[in-house]
């Protein structure tokens, strides 16, 4: 490899890991929305889903530069190729987080509702599994990569748990049927940021062993 491609992927190595930075903060204030019924984070995280609009096209310009001036092969071009991957997953997060804190805003002008008692712990999972995805990718760790992707199957058991939870009140409270399909919503995209995550872990099994593991569940575990 020459240095100038060296260079260059670890230049979008950094900022892609910027990114993810920026992403699994939004997740916490989007939570953190959600718990505290704060709309005006709502504002916050729409701002900072505009920076993550324009970072993710920079990255992608930057990866198809690189792809035209270097023309990286076998490895190299499976970095590349995770890299456009992950951009793209790490957007998508961001884009979700918006979407929780929107429950936040309505939310708050409901009757009260607690939020289930398993919807945080599926932002806590989910959260982690972002993160690990993301060491996996630096430390080139297969392995970890595939714990993450096992750690999905726990998120849609919580996620089933939390709907069973908030079909209970809908059956026993019909003031808050309205709050309880705003918490519906808000399970499913911490659902949908957990495969993101899973998505990210996958690539970089294929980036380490050269493996597509995508709809391939054996693949994943073994």
């Amino acid at each position: 490899m020459s240095k100038h491609l060296e260079r260059d992927l670890e230049s979008l190595e950094r900022e892609i890991l910027s990114q993810s930075s920026v992403v699994e903060e939004m997740i916490v204030k989007s939570f953190r929305a959600l718990c505290d019924r704060q709309p005006a984070i709502c504002s916050e995280l729409v701002e900072k889903e505009e920076e993550t609009n324009l970072r993710e096209v920079r990255i992608e310009e930057e990866c198809l530069k690189l792809l035209a001036l270097h023309q990286p092969v076998a490895v190299d071009l499976r970095r590349v190729a995770t890299i456009l991957k992950i951009n793209s997953d790490l957007e998508r997060i961001a884009d979700l987080t918006v979407n929780i804190a929107e429950r936040a805003s309505d939310l708050s002008v409901l009757p009260e509702l607690a939020v289930p008692k398993n919807l945080e712990k599926m932002v806590k999972v989910s959260t982690t599994m972002v993160r690990s995805s993301l060491d996996a990718f630096v430390d080139l760790d297969a392995n970890l990569a595939r714990e993450v992707c096992g750690r999905d199957d726990e998120v849609d058991e919580l996620n089933r748990e939390v709907i069973d939870d908030l079909y209970d009140v809908i059956q026993s409270e019909s003031s808050l049927v309205r709050a309880a399909l705003h918490f519906f919503s808000a399970a499913r995209h911490v659902e949908r940021i957990a495969d993101h995550a899973t998505n990210i872990a996958e690539d970089v099994i294929y980036l380490v062993r050269g493996e597509i593991v995508r709809h391939d569940p054996e693949g994943q575990q073994g």
